[in-house]
C-alpha cells in the first residue's frame, strides 16, 4: 500500500493578476500552472470539480464556492479520476488502476492492466451508466496505434474493449445511456457506438464528427442535456460544441490558453462549463501570449449538462 503525501491547499496565485481575458464570457475560475491539466469531472454530490495534472502527478479537488483546491500528489503520472464515495476515487496511473482514499491518502491497486507496457501510459476515462470505468491508454511517442480502451469493473476485472488506439481521449454517454461517444485524438474523429445497458458492451461503430484540422485536435469531452458534444481543442484555443446527428460544428468558445484539454458541466444547475488547460508543448512566444495556460476556466454556455456516473454506482 502506498501512502501519498498530505493533501493541501495549492492555489497558484503567482500569475499576473492584471492579465485580461480575451472574451468577457469566459471566466478565469482559478489560476494554476498545471503542466497537463486534464480529466475534469464534476462531483454533483459534493459540488466539487475533480481534475488531474497528468505530468504534475497529482489529483486535485477544486471547490468553486470558496476557491480552494486540495492537491493529492501521486507517485506516478495520472490519466484520469472518477469519484466513488466521499472518501474514495478511482485513478488511472502509469502502471494500472488504483483506488485512492481521499481521507487517509492511501492507494490500493485494483488492476495491473498495461503495467508491463512501458511505451504507453493511461490517459482519459469516465464511467458508464452502470458504474464501470472506461479508460484508455496512449502511445508515449504519440505515433503508433499501440494503445487500447479498457472497461474496469468495481472489483478490478479488466476487459479490453478497443485496440489500435494511439491517444485514447474523451468519452461520454448520451442522456439515455444508449450511445457512447469516443475520441482517439490523432484520428480527428468522434466515433459513436451503441451501448448495451444490460451488459455494458458496445457495437455498431460509426464516425459522427470529423474535426477540422484548422480547429485543433479533439481532446477531452463532455455532453449536454441536448446530447450535443463539447470538446476541448488541443492546439486550438477553444472548446467546441458539435452535433453528433449531423457532424456539424455548432459553436466555438475561445479560451485564453493554447492547449484546451477537457471540460465538465458543473454548478448546482449543471449550467457552468469548467475547462482545464495545459502548459506543455508551448513555445516561449505562446507562453507569453497565453500566460494563464494551465489554469481552470469557466463559462455559462446557455445549456445544461447531465450528471456524470460515479465508479461502482449506476447513479
Amino acid at each position: 500500500m502506498i501512502s501519498c503525501a498530505d493533501a493541501k491547499n495549492d492555489q497558484e496565485n503567482d500569475l499576473d493578476s492584471e492579465v485580461k481575458l480575451e472574451r468577457t464570457d469566459v471566466v478565469l475560475e482559478q489560476k494554476f500552472r498545471a503542466l497537463l491539466g486534464e480529466g475534469a469531472f464534476w462531483n454533483h454530490q459534493r459540488q466539487e470539480l475533480y481534475w488531474v495534472d497528468i505530468l504534475g502527478k497529482s489529483l486535485n479537488i477544486y471547490n468553486p464556492s470558496n476557491k480552494s483546491n486540495r492537491k493529492f500528489p501521486l507517485p506516478y503520472r495520472v490519466g484520469t479520476v472518477v469519484p466513488q464515495t466521499d472518501s474514495s476515487a478511482v485513478v488511472a496511473l502509469d502502471n494500472g488502476i488504483y483506488m485512492l482514499n481521499t481521507f487517509n491518502r492511501n492507494l490500493r491497486q485494483i488492476s495491473f492492466v498495461e503495467s508491463d507496457i512501458l511505451t504507453n501510459r493511461f490517459n482519459d476515462g469516465k464511467c458508464d451508466p452502470n458504474g464501470n470505468l472506461w479508460v484508455g491508454s496512449m502511445h508515449l511517442e504519440e505515433k503508433e496505434p499501440a494503445a487500447s480502451l479498457y472497461k474496469v469493473t468495481p472489483d478490478g476485472t479488466t476487459t479490453k474493449m478497443l485496440d489500435n488506439i494511439t491517444i485514447s481521449n474523451g468519452i461520454v454517454w448520451s442522456k439515455d445511456g444508449k450511445t457512447m461517444y469516443y475520441i482517439d485524438t490523432p484520428t480527428a474523429k468522434i466515433r459513436a457506438f451503441d451501448f448495451n445497458l444490460e451488459n455494458s458492451t458496445i457495437s455498431n461503430e460509426r464516425v459522427v464528427v470529423e474535426v477540422d484540422e484548422d480547429d485543433g485536435f479533439p481532446d477531452g469531452m463532455a455532453i449536454d442535456e441536448q446530447d450535443k458534444l463539447w470538446v476541448g481543442l488541443w492546439n486550438g484555443n477553444a472548446v467546441a460544441r458539435y452535433d453528433p446527428e449531423n457532424g456539424k460544428l455548432m459553436e466555438k468558445i475561445e479560451v485564453p490558453a493554447h492547449n484546451v484539454t477537457s471540460c465538465a458541466f458543473g454548478g448546482e444547475n449543471l449550467d457552468i462549463l469548467y475547462i482545464t488547460t495545459a502548459r506543455v508543448d508551448m513555445t516561449e512566444e505562446e507562453l507569453e501570449k497565453y500566460p494563464l495556460a494551465g489554469s481552470i476556466f469557466s463559462v455559462k454556455p446557455g445549456v445544461r449538462g447531465v450528471k456524470s456516473s460515479f465508479f461502482g454506482t449506476s447513479e
